[in-house]
């Protein structure tokens, strides 16, 4: 009798396990069915550089972005980046050169780039608080 229980809950225990592969493998199946589509709304806006709600391909406001916006320039984030920042507003873009204590490597880089910025008006909404050190966004 022992061993008939034995023999019962063996099988019993390798039917279950069964049964639960076949619901995993019946869950991933229907989860596939639900694959994420890309939207053109999506993908325009990913495209944006996150310099003051400029466009890709448009320059950088240097009076208004966060520090996040220079990482498409070489050698700026997070460093180079701080300081211009740090040391807005500007009235002219050739004023980042003035920055205090850069370095003969960042003042190159800085003249290189010139023609990638724009010193535009400074907006309350871009600069106020913390949000040009941290915009919060997630790369």
């Amino acid at each position: 009798m022992k061993k008939l229980i034995r023999v019962l809950a063996a099988f019993a225990l390798v039917l279950g396990c069964l049964g639960w592969m076949g619901q995993q493998q019946a869950l991933a199946l229907n989860l596939s069915d639900f694959a994420v589509q890309s939207s053109p709304v999506l993908a325009a806006e990913s495209q944006s550089n996150f310099s003051a709600g400029t466009p890709a391909g448009e320059k950088t406001d240097i009076n208004n972005a966060s520090i996040r916006a220079f990482t498409k320039y070489r050698g700026f984030y997070p460093t180079l980046a701080s300081k211009i920042v740090q040391n807005a507003p500007y009235e002219k873009v050739e004023d980042v050169m003035n920055i205090p204590e850069l370095s003969e490597s960042q003042k190159k880089r800085l003249q290189a780039n010139l023609d990638n910025f724009e010193a535009g008006e400074i907006r309350e909404r871009y600069v106020g608080g913390n949000d040009r050190f941290n915009p919060g966004v997630n790369w």
